[in-house]
C-alpha cells in the first residue's frame, strides 16, 4: 500500500505516542511530504445546516483541486442517508459515515478534515485533530472562550498543520481590495470601525425536557459542556442561544464582522477595554394562554419560531458592544435581533463601516462604497462582477497545503483567535454588566479575577481542553 504522506515538509509526529484528550487515540506518523498531484482526502465533521454548505464546497473543489470528501461525521445518525445521498450525487462516491470523531481521527488515509460543529466543540475537535496529524478547516468563531482560542493556536503550531478559520470575507476579492484601499490611506487615518449585525429573529420558544432521540448521540454531543437533560430547544441549531454550547448572534454571524473590522483597523493584537450591554427585548414574558399559541414557522435550521412568544433563550438579542485599543481606535459593534432600520448610504444590514480623517467606506456583503467628507456620491467602490467568497476560501485552503506554506491561509487560527476574542470580550463584560480592562500580552483582565474566571470554562470529563496541548 502507497504510504500517505505530509502536506508540508515538517518532521514526523507522535514518535512517543500521542493521546488525544486522555481518549487513548495514538497519533500517526507520516513519511515524506506530499506530492502536488496527490489526492486530498477530506473528513467532514459536523453535516447540519453549514455542513451541508461545507458538503457543496468541498464536492465542487474536486476536480479542479483534487479533492475527495471521504467521510461525513455527525453525533446525529439520522443525517446519513439524505447527506451520503447528496455526496454520491455530486462526486459519484458514497463517502463513508461515522458517528465518533475520534475513529475518524484514527484513519491513515484522512488527510484534512472540516469542522462544522457547534461552537463549544470548535477547540477541542481542532485540537484532537492537530495531534492526530490531520490538518484543519475550522468554522468561525474559532473558539467558544479565549483560553481555548490560545490552546488551538499553540496546538496548530507544535504539531505542524494548518488551520484555516472560516472567515470567508478573506477571500472575497472585492473585500480585500477595500481592505487595502483603507490600509493605503483612501479615507485617511481610520480612527473607528462599526461592525453590524442586524438579524431579526422570531422567538424559538419552549419545549420541555425529554428523553433524546435514539439515534442521536447526546453526551457526545454534549462533549465539553455541562451535563443537562436533552431539550429540543437546546440542541440542533437553537444551541447558538445558549451559554453552554453558543455565543449568542454577536458569536453567530458576528463574527464575520468583528473579523472584517479588526482587519480593516489593521489591530493584531487585542483592544485594551470594552463594555457591552443589551438583553432579550421583543418577546413576551409570559407563556402564551392555551389556544392563542403562536403558529410556528420553520427557518433556517431547521427549527421553527414563534413569533414574539416567551422563550427560554439565554443569549441576547440587542446587543451593544464599544473596544478602545492601546492607540485610542475605536471599535463598535451592533447586534440588533429585532426589528430595525439599515444603516448608512448602502443600507447595510449585515456588513461594516469605517470612518477616516478623510471620509468613511462601507462595506455591504461584498460591494464597497467610500464617501470623501460631506460628499453624498461615492468616490471610489467595488468592481463588477462581484465574485462569490465561499469557494475561494475553501480552495485558498486546498492550495495552501499544496504548497506547504501557511503564510498562504488567508485566516489562519491566529487571525481568527484574535476575531474570535472580540465576540468573548464583549459577552463577557455583558455577563458583568460593567467596562473591562484586558491585558494585551497576557490576555487577563486588568485586577479583575471575576472576569477571569470566564476566560475559559470548566470541563465535563473526558472532553477537557488541555492546558498542555
Amino acid at each position: 500500500m502507497t504510504k500517505r504522506r505530509e502536506f508540508i515538509k515538517t518532521t514526523a509526529l507522535g514518535t512517543a505516542g500521542i493521546t488525544i484528550g486522555g481518549l487513548g487515540l495514538d497519533a500517526r506518523t507520516y513519511s515524506g511530504i506530499r506530492g502536488a498531484n496527490d489526492r486530498i482526502n477530506m473528513a467532514l465533521i459536523g453535516i447540519r445546516n453549514q455542513g451541508a454548505e461545507h458538503i457543496n464546497e468541498w464536492c465542487a473543489l474536486r476536480k479542479s483541486h483534487n479533492v475527495e470528501l471521504t467521510t461525513l461525521c455527525d453525533t446525529d445518525e439520522r443525517l446519513f442517508g439524505p447527506k451520503s445521498k447528496t455526496v454520491a450525487e455530486k462526486t459519484g462516491r458514497k463517502p463513508k459515515t461515522e458517528w465518533d470523531l475520534l475513529k475518524v481521527l484514527e484513519d491513515p488515509e484522512t488527510d484534512a478534515v472540516s469542522i462544522v460543529t457547534p461552537n463549544h466543540w470548535h477547540a477541542l475537535a481542532t485540537i484532537w485533530a492537530c495531534q492526530a496529524g490531520k490538518h484543519v478547516y475550522v468554522e468561525k468563531p474559532a473558539s467558544h472562550n479565549i483560553f481555548e482560542g490560545r490552546k488551538m493556536v499553540e496546538a496548530a503550531r507544535k504539531y505542524g498543520v494548518f488551520v484555516q478559520v472560516g472567515h470567508n470575507n478573506r477571500s472575497s476579492d472585492n473585500v480585500i481590495e477595500a481592505i487595502e484601499f483603507l490600509h493605503g490611506g483612501g479615507i485617511g487615518d481610520i480612527y473607528m470601525a462599526r461592525g453590524l449585525c442586524f438579524k431579526a429573529r422570531d422567538s424559538y420558544g419552549l419545549a420541555k425536557d425529554s428523553a433524546a432521540p435514539a439515534a442521536f448521540h447526546y453526551d457526545r454531543w454534549l462533549g465539553p459542556a455541562p451535563w443537562r437533560p436533552y431539550n429540543e430547544k437546546r440542541s440542533h441549531y437553537s444551541w447558538h442561544w445558549y451559554w453552554d454550547t453558543g455565543n449568542g448572534d454577536t458569536g453567530n454571524q458576528g463574527p464575520h464582522q468583528f473579523d472584517i473590522a479588526r482587519w480593516g483597523l489593521n489591530k493584531h493584537e487585542h483592544p485594551v477595554s470594552v463594555f457591552s450591554t443589551g438583553g432579550i427585548y421583543g418577546f413576551r414574558k409570559d407563556e402564551s394562554a392555551p389556544g392563542t399559541e403562536i403558529r410556528g414557522t420553520m427557518v433556517y435550521g431547521d427549527v421553527e419560531t414563534y413569533g414574539d412568544s416567551k422563550t427560554s433563550q439565554e443569549t441576547p438579542n440587542i446587543q451593544t458592544s464599544s473596544f478602545m485599543y492601546n492607540d485610542g481606535t475605536i471599535l463598535e459593534f451592533e447586534t440588533r435581533g429585532r426589528y430595525t432600520n439599515r444603516e448608512g448610504k448602502s443600507e447595510i444590514e449585515i456588513g461594516n463601516v469605517f470612518y477616516g480623517t478623510e471620509g468613511y467606506l462601507e462595506i455591504n456583503a461584498e460591494t464597497w462604497n467610500a464617501f470623501r467628507k460631506h460628499e453624498k456620491e461615492p468616490f471610489a467602490g467595488s468592481k463588477a462582477p462581484v465574485k462569490g467568497a465561499w469557494g475561494n476560501h475553501f480552495a485558498n485552503f486546498l492550495e495552501a497545503l499544496r504548497a506547504g506554506k501557511q503564510e498562504m491561509l488567508n485566516c489562519d487560527i491566529n487571525e481568527g483567535v484574535y476575531s474570535a476574542a472580540l465576540v468573548h470580550l464583549a459577552n463577557i463584560s455583558y455577563k458583568l454588566g460593567r467596562s473591562l480592562r484586558f491585558i494585551n500580552g497576557y490576555e487577563k483582565f486588568a485586577n479583575d479575577p471575576e472576569a477571569d474566571t470566564l476566560l475559559s470554562r470548566d470541563y465535563r470529563s473526558p472532553y477537557i481542553v488541555p492546558r498542555e496541548v
